[in-house]
């Protein structure tokens, strides 16, 4: 109960808040630039919406195209299907082999005093690139 009470405070500040500022901007401001605003926030309201509408069209063509090349085939069935197929095969390999798996590669170790080059005997104080 307590939360829902502070939920409420908090929309009522947040409507007196815009209310005030709202009269504020327009008492302090020039007589056009809440149009200006106004005429901003409805171009990006009208920008987004452009995107959604595209997105969902694009959906929509993508699941069309979809459907012409493939058909009424679940293609989640299949893949699964064929994960399953793929996982048998292996299973079958490594017990056709023994079970032997493939040596881990030997790890390549640096000797701790080398530390590489630390000077190009080719470089020449004229190249500007170094």
């Amino acid at each position: 109960m307590r939360r829902l009470f502070w939920v409420g405070v908090g929309v009522a500040v947040t409507v007196v808040v815009i209310r005030k500022g709202r009269a504020v901007a327009e008492a302090y401001l020039p007589q056009g630039t809440t149009d200006v605003v106004t005429g901003a926030s409805a171009l990006t309201r009208a920008f987004a919406t452009a995107r959604h509408e595209f997105a969902a069209g694009m959906a929509e063509r993508e699941a069309q195209l979809r459907s012409e090349l493939v058909g009424d085939v679940d293609v989640d069935a299949v893949r699964a299907d064929k994960d399953r197929r793929v996982a048998e095969l292996r299973s079958a390999w490594g017990d056709a082999r023994g079970g032997a798996r493939r040596a881990p590669q030997r790890e390549r170790r640096v000797p701790p005093d080398w530390a590489g080059p630390l000077e190009d005997p080719d470089d020449d104080a004229d190249a500007a690139f170094f």
